[in-house]
């Protein structure tokens, strides 16, 4: 425990350089299998295969890189918003090793082909129940740290985390009740349709409580103290709140349009898809108002720079993620590469931004020193940023042209272009996308280089003191 501070904040160092310890797991694999897309040659069975990577990439990313962030900020923003220290450090210590232990069983069981099937959800039963015990630990303490808090305001942020703690235990319960046949194999408790409109209301509302929520909590957080000045408007940010909560639990269904689920329920989907761009650029504004007077600090801050790129990159989200659910365009964009653009351009774009701001921000106050490189830090944010730009948009463009070949159909109704016409005009973008994934790798790879340096001095530093 921080004496000083009366805070755990050594938890918070622990979750921090382990989530990065997975991000990076998680860009080395995406850029690997990137390349296995361009090159197939690449694929080596039977575990070094794009459909055995493919989720050890999305389940490192997501879960190791985001959600261990997660945790970290969780714990080091509540303690600061209730004035209270963690109600069980211990509770914590454990946590973060049942964390790792979860990762790590995640990608061996997925290497080994144990797999559900389901997109966000493929561990099997043994882990995934490991996976509940990890989110009670994680709940309780962070619930009991707020009931005992000496801070009676509640700040945004704290719903925001509430929001996540509840919205995951509910949306990974319902979606994970499965029928076990053996250790490494278990069937989902529902069937067809039933099966898909769950799995959905789980894989969409996934990408709400776990790279919404979050990233916002941290986000109100740590902009008023990269900046130095208060939020616009707390008011509107709890409304904002109560809005997007409410609406996005209804939107899963949107995968299915087109699918042999009742037109009452895609519709209903597509709605409130809709209706959840009012909640989101809420937050967008609220984000922008609050730089009034301070644009000037995107060009000084670095902190500001990818705080504000990140929020902005959520606004373009939350306007392309509707847009996608009405009928006619997500009939023409659907199973094409304009999906991995939009999906990229929420993780590495917004959530992995804000991530970075959070690191670099608190980093530097744990290990009581200064960042080691600003110029490095700049550096990061425009790799990161090149390379996100060129996966996102190359992968619009592809996604595009294959829809409309797709689509292309001659005077007497046949198709004009074959499937494989329309892989080969692909390749292009997928040689390009690769590229885009190299760039982002080269600026994580400051970035982690410049935080080692951070923690190395400041530990040179420490050795140098009681010397």
């Amino acid at each position: 425990m921080n004496q000083q501070e009366g805070y755990a904040d050594d938890i918070v160092k622990g979750f921090v350089i382990w989530s990065m310890v997975w991000g990076l797991v998680a860009v080395l694999v995406g850029v690997f299998i990137s390349f296995q897309i361009a090159f197939p040659q690449l694929n080596f069975p039977p575990y070094l295969t794009y459909g055995r990577l493919r989720p050890i990439h999305t389940n490192a990313g997501i879960f190791g890189w985001g959600i261990g962030s997660f945790m970290a900020f969780f714990i080091y923003i509540t303690q600061r918003l209730t004035r209270t220290s963690l109600w069980s450090p211990g509770l914590a210590k454990a946590q973060l090793w049942l964390f790792n232990v979860v990762i790590a069983l995640a990608a061996v069981t997925l290497a080994m082909g144990m797999n559900r099937s389901k997109e966000y959800a493929e561990l099997e039963w043994p882990v995934a129940s490991l996976v509940v015990v990890l989110w009670v630990i994680f709940a309780v303490n962070i619930v009991m740290t707020i009931v005992k808090r000496r801070e009676e305001q509640m700040y945004i942020s704290l719903w925001y985390i509430l929001a996540t703690l509840v919205g995951v235990a509910v949306l990974y319960l319902v979606n994970n009740a499965s029928i076990p046949v053996s250790l490494t194999k278990s069937y989902s408790a529902y069937a067809g349709a039933n099966d898909a409109n769950v799995q959905w209301w789980y894989g969409h509302n996934a990408v709400a409580m776990v790279l919404t929520t979050p990233p916002l909590a941290i986000f109100y957080y740590f902009l008023p103290k990269a900046t130095g000045v208060p939020i616009y408007s707390h008011r509107m940010g709890v409304i904002a709140f109560w809005s997007l909560i409410f609406m996005y639990l209804w939107t899963g269904a949107h995968h299915l349009l087109w699918a042999p689920v009742p037109d009452w329920v895609q519709t209903l989907a597509m709605a409130f898809s809709v209706m959840l761009i009012a909640p989101s650029w809420a937050a967008v504004f609220n984000g922008y108002f609050s730089m009034n007077g301070q644009w000037h600090q995107m060009r000084e801050n670095y902190l500001v720079k990818f705080l504000i790129f990140g929020i902005t990159f959520y606004g373009l989200q939350t306007l392309q993620g509707p847009s996608q659910s009405v009928r006619t365009f997500s009939a023409f964009i659907h199973f094409t590469d304009w999906v991995p653009g939009h999906v990229h351009m929420g993780t590495l774009g917004w959530v992995s931004l804000v991530l970075f701001a959070a690191i670099y921000y608190t980093i530097p106050r744990l290990y009581h020193t200064e960042i080691y490189s600003i110029g490095l830090a700049n550096v990061h944010f425009w790799l990161v940023l090149t390379g996100q730009l060129i996966f996102s948009i190359t992968m619009w463009i592809a996604g595009v042209q294959q829809a409309a070949m797709l689509n292309a159909t001659n005077p007497d109704g046949s198709l004009h272009y074959s499937f494989i016409e329309t892989l080969v005009e692909l390749y292009p973008y997928w040689h390009m996308r690769a590229l885009g994934g190299v760039i982002y790798l080269a600026g994580l790879l400051v970035f982690l280089y410049n935080i080692y340096q951070t923690i190395a001095g400041a530990k040179t530093q420490a050795v140098a003191q009681r010397a």
